[in-house]
């Protein structure tokens, strides 16, 4: 399973919703796209928190998946496609979901506006 961003977020603020995802961290093998760490940085960097814990956390309980050619063009089609159905969907949900479908794994998110997708579980 890949986790989107809003899922180590409740992870982090240990949120009812955070120990579903401590479940599946402590049960299954789960992963994280590259662009999640850039995500998570951001969010700690805006609420004042100390990044290098978040960003080591995520690495000890996950594996970092890179972006290559063929999830950056997949995420491309994908935000074209995406955008016409929601305009504030972005690409870096696109890079994510492109992850999710070029690995074949399912997706662990928060934000509703994935339900839609194969492969998708809605905390």
């Amino acid at each position: 399973m890949i986790l989107d961003t809003s899922a180590w977020v409740e992870f982090f603020e240990g949120t009812t919703k955070g120990e579903k995802v401590k479940d599946i961290l402590e049960k299954d093998k789960c992963f994280t796209s590259m662009v999640s760490l850039a995500e998570i940085t951001n969010w700690s960097l805006k609420y004042g928190r100390e990044t290098a814990y978040f960003i080591d956390t995520m690495t000890k309980l996950s594996t970092i998946l890179n972006i290559d050619k063929e999830i950056a063009v997949l995420a491309g089609r994908l935000n074209f496609e995406r955008k016409k159905l929601n305009k504030k969907w972005g690409m870096l949900d696109s890079l994510i979901a492109a992850t999710s479908i070029a690995y074949n794994l399912r997706l662990l998110a928060k934000d509703p506006d994935y339900d839609d997708l194969p492969n998708v579980v809605i905390l």
